[in-house]
């Protein structure tokens, strides 16, 4: 597990994710031209507010995308 500070819309917070994710995380912000901060503040910015916190909406966020490129490639 390993806590990173993101800034979103102008305000510091800390996220903790598995190295995996984060590593995942970085990828597709680095596919997409964003940076990671824009990629986490966009995530945040599509949360409904169902409770769920910021860490477990990336964490799902990157299961997403990993599915969506496997259903693509078949």
């Amino acid at each position: 597990m390993r806590k990173r500070s993101v800034t979103i819309d102008g305000h510091r917070t800390s996220i903790s994710l598995e190295d995996a994710f984060w590593t995942e995380l970085s990828a597709l912000s680095l596919a997409r031209g964003l940076s990671l901060n824009a990629l986490v503040a966009e995530v945040d910015h599509g949360r409904t507010p169902d409770g769920s916190n910021l860490s477990s909406a990336l964490r799902l966020y990157v299961l997403g995308e990993m599915k969506r490129r496997t259903i693509s490639r078949d």
